[in-house]
């Protein structure tokens, strides 16, 4: 056998966005994997569900953490789904949430998934400890 599945090239997708793009701010790479028709089904507030909105967030955590980056503990691929459990971390040197920034080193845990069509990414669901990110930067509880 001399090609990848197709569940280990739509792993090489996913850990390429969070390589290159989330950890290396390509923005150009970004444009190359994300479909034109992404939808995402847990976007973050204040973004819109498509890839504009995907690659805003992006921007934003490159601008308030411009040494973001993940960990990425483990993949497993369903045919053209690819769950990934995964750290991220960075300094805070940028404004985030209205939060100004503190210099403080942070991380939390994610775990999404991303359905892969045709060597792009085209739907996103996930589940990200932002609770805790904001308490490492300090934020006041909403009451």
């Amino acid at each position: 056998m001399t090609g990848k599945s197709p569940s280990e090239a739509a792993k090489a997708v996913i850990r390429r966005n969070t390589e290159e793009v989330q950890g290396g701010g390509n923005f150009a790479v970004f444009d190359e994997l994300f479909a034109d028709d992404f939808v995402d089904h847990t976007p973050q507030p204040g973004r819109t569900p498509d890839k504009a909105g995907a690659r805003e967030l992006y921007e934003v955590l490159r601008a308030a953490f411009p040494d973001f980056h993940a960990e990425i503990h483990w993949q497993i691929a369903d045919g053209d789904r690819v769950t990934t459990y995964k750290t991220y971390h960075g300094t805070h040197l940028g404004e985030f949430f209205g939060v100004a920034p503190t210099g403080r080193k942070i991380q939390f845990e994610t775990v999404d998934v991303m359905r892969v069509r045709d060597g792009q990414i085209a739907e996103h669901w996930g589940v990200a400890n932002l609770f805790s990110l904001m308490q490492q930067l300090g934020a006041e509880p909403i009451n």
